[in-house]
């Protein structure tokens, strides 16, 4: 006769052995460091100089060059064809937009034009409004160029 039975080392519920706890032991405890500490690996100093969601308060030469476009594309506008809208695009920074509205005034010898426009950049859509003025060679110089809200 054969003694079929199963061994009592297996069974649920029982305490692993010394030999298993020391292993998992040797395992953990060394892992157990990076969590005690903040999970800081490189020291307690933060990095500051390091800056995300920010944005340059001073005007960048892209912002200028778009400017610039839309100046040249207010100044070349024919106004006689009123009601339409004036579309324009910069190449080397990749932003276009529409001119909305021009309406120009003459004081003095002196031709200014009010414009409203819109730039689509990577930065979004933003609405800006400008002005624009001949000076005495028959230059047109912008006077301002504002983001509106």
């Amino acid at each position: 006769m054969r003694d079929i039975a199963k061994s009592n080392e297996r069974k649920k519920g029982e305490p692993l052995g010394k030999s298993r706890l020391l292993i998992v032991l040797a395992v953990t405890l060394p892992v157990s460091g990076c969590f005690g500490g903040g999970m800081d690996l490189f020291g307690s100093d933060v990095d500051r100089s390091i800056s995300t969601n920010t944005v340059s308060p001073k005007k960048t030469e892209e912002g200028r060059s778009d400017e610039l476009t839309v100046q040249n594309a207010v100044s070349s506008a024919d106004l006689s064809r009123t009601g339409s809208a004036l579309p324009w695009a910069n190449a080397s920074t990749g932003s276009a937009g529409v001119v909305t509205a021009i309406e120009e005034q003459k004081a003095n010898g002196v031709v200014c034009r009010n414009f409203s426009t819109t730039r689509h950049s990577y930065e979004g859509i933003a609405y800006f409004s400008g002005k624009t003025c001949t000076t005495g060679a028959g230059q047109w110089q912008l006077m301002s160029f504002d983001r509106r809200p």
